[in-house]
């Protein structure tokens, strides 16, 4: 069984569905520049039209009607709305877009989660430093004050940064997402900390000077796979697995949870590695300062975004020279028990899941979670017969309630990844998560439900008639 008022919903974003990428306006995001470089995406691909939904918003909100959902996830395109990433300019068309689609939502019944940042940083913010500058965290609190007094009075639940550990990690340190960035060993670790700094200043912002009044709710959207030792009688692996989590979940869920502060064990692991290599005496990980808000405690809801699990040895820390890879030590490995779908890195297991909820359970005083994304991803020949995703969402949706019902795990919502097909960063459109197909080679992009759609509306009608 699932609480009355558990969140069903369907998650997007807005680089991937919206397409208009010089509509009306629009400042160009980094993911723009990034992919209309060469050899940046799959197959030259780009989000300049994708879904259409800045046109074809109708469409959409007739697949999400289909799926009876109570919630829809979406983010708000930053440079959509402050061409520049400033409020010196604010551009009206936008603002006007997204009063349409919260006031459509509302109108149909569906409740609208908003996120602020979904990987697609303003060129001119970026032309500045991006998330480098340390300035970046006012700006992010500025960006985020103004869609709090535009469209608070309507949200009641607000993402600051969706998966700040990719934007990091794959923005800054491996350089395949935008702004595609190799600075390894530093970057990723100065992003993620000017992330928290921008987080922690919006949820302070919302805190003091909007919520009395629009009575809503601000956290950060995580992401982590579940980590086990490969070998569950080795002590090294053991560290390993504990290590891997620290570096994922931890590196964000520590500060705001738990103590305010990054985790000892991923602290201790980077010093180890400073020190090998020959940088003693200077941390790489950044300090919080007394100037900065305090971070600890800047969640109203733990926001979980999960995908897979990973076995972890001990191993990868004996290279020379610095990287995350190196600080972190843990070798991931799929178990081949466990079957894979559509991409190489997503191995299906949904019992990982079950087992991450209760870690955030035991180890950040059993916060209010809501699952903000999950997904199954196809390739190759399309399938609107769907039978592995189907099966997927029921043994998902089965352990979800197991973790509320046994375990005690205060899961508040459900959000799959994703409403429909659309361009997946990288892979462009190689690869499908979609509840609902969209043909990018027809030019009215039609959206047809995959069985899986189907599936997942039966479900949410089931349990909300409380059946």
């Amino acid at each position: 069984m699932f609480p009355r008022n558990f969140a069903w919903g369907a998650a997007t974003a807005a680089y991937q569905i919206e397409g208009g990428w010089q509509a009306d306006e629009k400042g160009l995001s980094i993911w723009d520049t990034f992919c209309h470089e060469k050899g940046r995406v799959f197959g030259e691909q780009n989000g300049d039209v994708a879904c259409n939904s800045y046109e074809l918003w109708e469409k959409d909100l007739a697949c999400i009607q289909q799926l009876g959902l109570t919630h829809y996830r979406l983010s708000l395109s930053w440079a959509r709305l402050l061409p520049d990433g400033t409020t010196r300019h604010v551009n009206q068309k936008g603002v006007e877009y997204y009063n349409k689609v919260i006031d459509d939502l509302l109108a149909c019944n569906v409740s609208p989660m908003i996120t602020l940042y979904h990987f697609d940083l303003p060129q001119a913010l970026q032309d500045q430093g991006g998330w480098l500058s340390p300035s970046i965290a006012t700006l992010f609190d500025n960006y985020a004050k103004f869609c709090f007094q535009t469209f608070g009075d309507r949200v009641k639940l607000w993402i600051t940064i969706n998966e700040p550990y990719v934007c990091a990690k794959l923005g800054h340190e491996d350089g395949i997402h935008a702004p595609g960035l190799k600075e390894k060993g530093t970057a990723a670790y100065v992003v993620g900390h000017n992330m928290l700094r921008a987080h922690a200043m919006a949820w302070h912002s919302y805190n003091l000077g909007y919520r009395a009044k629009q009575r809503g709710g601000v956290s950060l959207a995580l992401n982590s796979d579940w980590f086990e030792p490969l070998d569950g009688g080795s002590s090294e692996d053991a560290a390993a697995a504990e290590r891997a989590l620290a570096f994922t979940l931890g590196w964000f869920a520590w500060p705001v949870f738990v103590t305010g502060d990054y985790p000892e064990r991923m602290q201790c692991a980077i010093d180890t590695q400073s020190s090998r290599l020959g940088y003693a005496g200077v941390s790489r990980l950044p300090k919080f300062s007394e100037d900065d808000p305090t971070v600890l405690g800047t969640a109203d809801f733990f926001a979980l975004n999960y995908y897979t699990s990973r076995k972890v040895k001990a191993g990868g820390g004996r290279e020379q020279m610095l990287s995350m890879k190196c600080d972190r030590d843990a070798e991931d490995v799929l178990d081949p028990s466990w079957p894979v779908c559509g991409v190489s890195w997503l191995a299906v297991v949904p019992r990982g899941l079950r087992k991450l909820l209760q870690y955030i359970k035991d180890t950040f005083s059993n916060p209010a979670v809501y699952i903000t994304e999950n997904g199954f991803a196809q390739t190759g020949p399309l399938q609107i017969e769907d039978v592995q995703r189907c099966d997927f969402y029921k043994s998902t949706i089965s352990e979800v309630a197991k973790a509320i019902n046994e375990d005690g795990v205060n899961v508040c919502g459900y959000f799959a990844w994703s409403l429909m097909d659309n361009f997946e960063w990288a892979d462009g459109f190689s690869v499908r998560f979609g509840l609902f197909h969209v043909d990018f080679s027809d030019a009215k992009l039609s959206r047809t439900m995959y069985r899986s759609g189907q599936e997942y509306a039966r479900t949410i009608s089931s349990y909300r008639s409380g059946k």
